[in-house]
């Protein structure tokens, strides 16, 4: 199984990505939520121009973010700048949406953006919203066409499955391994968590610090897709949904997702930490012998690639961490 890097991107991203390149991890790819982190596409290719081996992606793009043309503009210039290290990851949207308080996309916009974007890509002419469009940059200004650049779709359901089989090259789910028999072979998982040090308690501080950042996430996640009832069910899960229902319905999207992935905000705090003992279960968190044997079991589920998410203040260290845990 490839061992894969992805970021919550900051302004010091690329440096994180060379710090990986030198660990040995296969790609890195970097979330495009326009409302929570710096530019994908800027990251991206400060990253690109600072390594030499390690693959580059976003992960994923949200169509609703920009037209066809610009993200295949965008992915011809990376493909430039890093040839031959080149994939993109597309979905519905999560936060991507979520924090501009719009719902996940229709998976038939999803299949017909990617098909668009693929034409473009090849050089070909599609249509948009009504009219007939085309890369015409002239030799030097992106890659030369076709660009043969590998389409992952981001999805965790049946209808995003389908959507993968017919216009993509690989699935790229988020924390549980999603079955896609007959769907395409490369199944990257994302995973969120750190590895614990011998006597190390998911309760410690060092641990809320790098993987309370997923367990918030999870409180998220299970409140915007299974409502108040779902969420109540966790560990001081009713806690953490009064404390966000106080803010005003028109503003909420923005207090759910307040540090999402980075950091546990004030409201996420007291849930976390009585939650903290689903660290273990709820992400990838464990001892270097725990965590092995898991990647033993996703790979036998079929998962080819696991792109780890570092969090906490320590971003090559937990880099550093995980790739000697799973070595």
């Amino acid at each position: 199984m490839d061992l894969s890097c992805a970021f919550a991107t900051s302004f010091d991203t690329p440096s994180h990505v060379e710090v990986a390149e030198s660990l040995g991890y296969r790609r890195a790819w970097c979330y495009d939520s326009p409302a929570l982190y710096p530019d994908v596409w800027m990251t991206l290719g400060r990253a690109a121009e600072r390594t030499s081996t390690i693959g580059l992606g976003p992960a994923v793009l949200v169509p609703s973010l920009r037209h066809p043309v610009v993200n295949a503009a965008a992915t011809a210039t990376l493909a430039a700048l890093a040839p031959g290290r080149v994939a993109v990851a597309i979905g519905a949207g999560f936060t991507g949406r979520y924090t501009l308080g719009q719902r996940a996309m229709r998976w038939a916009d999803v299949r017909t953006y990617v098909s668009v974007l693929r034409a473009l890509l090849r050089g070909e002419e599609a249509e948009w919203e009504g009219a007939v469009v085309r890369m015409i940059h002239p030799e030097g200004f992106v890659a030369a066409r076709p660009v043969e650049v590998p389409v992952l779709i981001g999805a965790d359901g049946p209808k995003g499955l389908a959507v993968a089989a017919e216009v993509g090259d690989g699935v790229f789910s988020a924390g549980i391994p999603i079955s896609a028999e007959g769907g395409p072979s490369w199944r990257a998982l994302l995973a969120f968590g750190t590895v614990l040090a011998e006597g190390e308690a998911p309760t410690d501080d060092r641990v809320l610090a790098t993987a309370g950042p997923a367990l918030a996430v999870a409180y998220h996640a299970v409140y915007e897709r299974g409502g108040a009832d779902a969420v109540d069910a966790f560990p001081g899960g009713r806690t953490w949904r009064e404390a966000v229902e106080q803010v005003a319905p028109e503003r909420r999207h923005l207090a759910i997702h307040d540090g999402h992935l980075v950091l546990v905000n004030d409201r996420d705090r007291p849930a976390v930490v009585e939650g903290a003992p689903l660290l273990t279960s709820l992400s990838f968190t464990g001892t270097a012998a725990e965590l092995r044997e898991r990647l033993d079991g996703l790979a036998a589920a079929g998962v080819t690639e696991l792109a780890y998410q570092p969090a906490g203040p320590d971003i090559p260290g937990e880099l550093e961490r995980m790739a000697a845990a799973l070595d």
